[in-house]
């Protein structure tokens, strides 16, 4: 192992341990590297690939920070910002008032858009820790007995996964989607429905999408969670629109 690659890891485990400031702060460099017994040229190369993969970001003026989107929104808004006035509350708010007007199919060729580019990132940017839960959650999706325990591991799988992407933006459609999801009708046709084998289907699927991420394959997870959502796509679309006894 090269001193990079040495540097990388302990920076990691750094991360892991959450071994910094309340608001995600890091250490300066110079601080750091003594910490961790690291030569500065290695730190600087292993902190450029985890800026990389996202993990953490820069700010002039202010330091690196350990990325987590409440921290960055805080931290990238303007001093005097009221806390909704950032880019990301700011869609969220203009999309939530569209929520009225959509439906159930539209919020799934919207997750069928955005959700396998989620995975694909969080393939290269989740943590050891999201990793772990993510397995969790697939898990609990699968023994999950009752369907309001289903509902709740599921919602957690995938929040997890669009929290693992880190980036912004993604989240906030994400969120968006959520809310949708509240509504009586998607609860009656979407991923939630109360039907005990379509959600061994779904776990099925939960369990192939975290086994892509944790195994790093961005291209696998992405085309996992395609399928998965083509799936729920299909069965929205039939329960919607059944086919008439004389249609068969």
């Amino acid at each position: 192992m090269d001193r990079t690659d040495q540097a990388l890891s302990k920076v990691r485990g750094f991360i892991e341990k959450r071994d910094f400031a309340v608001d995600g702060r890091i250490p300066p460099e110079r601080t750091l590297a003594t910490e961790l017994r690291v030569g500065r040229r290695s730190l600087r190369r292993a902190l450029e690939v985890l800026e990389q993969e996202g993990r953490i970001y820069r700010h002039q003026g202010r330091g690196t920070f350990i990325y987590s989107p409440a921290t960055y929104r805080a931290v990238t808004a303007a001093p005097d910002a009221p806390p909704n006035g950032t880019a990301s509350g700011k869609l969220t708010s203009v999309l939530g008032n569209i929520l009225d007007y959509t439906n159930p199919l539209e919020v799934i060729e919207v997750r069928l858009a955005t959700e396998p580019a989620m995975a694909r990132l969080a393939a290269l940017r989740a943590s050891t820790a999201e990793i772990k839960r993510l397995q969790t959650l697939a898990g609990k999706t699968r023994a999950a007995s009752t369907p309001e325990t289903y509902e709740r591991a599921d919602a957690l799988f995938h929040r997890t996964i669009a929290e693992a992407a880190r980036n912004t933006l993604f989240l906030a459609f994400f969120d968006t989607m959520c809310a949708q999801q509240r509504d009586a009708g998607w609860r009656r046709l979407g991923e939630h429905a109360h039907c005990f084998k379509r959600q061994a289907v779904y776990a099925r699927f939960h369990d192939s999408i975290a086994a892509a991420i944790a195994a790093r394959n961005g291209q696998e997870a992405c085309a996992q969670m395609l399928r998965h959502l083509s799936d729920v796509q299909q069965y929205v679309f039939e329960q919607a629109f059944p086919r008439s006894e004389t249609a068969q």
